[in-house]
């Protein structure tokens, strides 16, 4: 970062929707140096205050359903209903170089050049869930900055990929129709999760399979154990490509959000978000804490090396490290 921006220039900037200075807000949040997670602490408890008036929609789905193609058709839509959208679009890392592709922003053609949305690739580098360690706050500055529709687009459907309902209001499920057989190609604990589900590329010779795959889809979700709040997941179609559907999917997410806020558990799950946050921030740091100490790598590479020479259990050598701590 070249020049340092203070805390007073961020709040003015992100309250008067400064793109690119949410863009070095998001980066600073980011950083992994102890002097920019202090600025970004402050910076976080400093938004709050403008924080919390948006609709956060958890998007995921099979690979090859069209995320990228359904979020700009549905950020599209939103556009033009008055809303200001922000896609937070996290990509597959390298778990050996840490890189990624970043490509959402070509991929999204329309949405990218848009002067109401605003996209952010960022690299999953190896988090589980499919989100990274700082999406959440992410999704606080976006709100900060005035986008009242934040999109959170993850790597993929994995069994990990339950933590985005920890930052998510309202959790999407992108389905292929015609893929072989319709209840296999996803694992339980994502579908008892979704509040409501989606079959894509829902045109030309593919409808009737849609149609066909809505059908299945709902009746499973009968078998599913029934949503605390009272909610009925709902299943639609729709065609990115020909635009037919979209508005049914935003009507389907507004139903729930009142439906969920006439009856306390749209707060209470606002509530429940930010318990889990302080325990992952908690672990994160803690993490760090333990590898800063004086000869915590040297011991946690001597033991690994034990391990591997199968001198000592891994039960152990937990064990040890314990004692080592104390």
């Amino acid at each position: 970062m070249s020049k340092q921006i203070t805390i007073p220039q961020y709040i003015e900037g992100l309250k008067a929707g400064n793109i690119a200075i949410l863009s070095r807000a998001i980066t600073l949040i980011e950083s992994t140096k102890a002097a920019h997670q202090t600025l970004a602490s402050q910076l976080i408890d400093a938004i709050l205050p403008f924080t919390g008036k948006s609709v956060r929609i958890g998007i995921t789905g099979v690979p090859g359903v069209g995320k990228s193609t359904f979020i700009e058709s549905f950020g599209m839509h939103l556009i033009g209903e008055g809303k200001k959208v922000a896609v937070l679009a996290i990509d597959p890392s390298s778990s050996l170089s840490k890189g990624s592709i970043l490509g959402d922003k070509t991929r999204m053609e329309q949405l990218s050049v848009h002067p109401n949305a605003f996209i952010r690739p960022s690299a999953a580098s190896g988090s589980l869930g499919g989100v990274t360690y700082k999406t959440r706050e992410a999704t606080l500055l976006c709100e900060a900055a005035g986008f009242d529709t934040i999109i959170i687009e993850t790597v993929g459907v994995g069994q990990s990929e339950t933590e985005v309902s920890h930052i998510s209001d309202f959790f999407l499920l992108l389905m292929l129709a015609g893929a072989g057989d319709e209840l296999q190609g996803i694992k339980r604990g994502i579908m008892e999760m979704a509040d409501g589900l989606i079959i894509t590329k829902a045109d030309g010779n593919n409808i009737v399979k849609a149609k066909s795959a809505r059908t299945e889809y709902a009746r499973a979700l009968h078998f599913l154990p029934p949503n605390p709040s009272g909610w009925i997941p709902e299943v639609k179609i729709c065609s990115s490509y020909e635009n037919s559907g979209i508005k049914d999917v935003m009507e389907m997410i507004d139903k729930f959000v009142q439906h969920q806020t006439l009856n306390g558990f749209f707060h209470q799950k606002r509530k429940e978000q930010n318990q889990f946050a302080f325990q992952r921030l908690l672990q994160e740091y803690l993490k760090r804490y333990l590898q800063m100490r004086e000869g915590f790598k040297e011991k946690i590479d001597s033991l690994e090396m034990a391990i591997a020479k199968d001198e000592i259990s891994p039960y152990t050598a937990v064990q040890e490290i314990g004692a080592f701590i104390k």
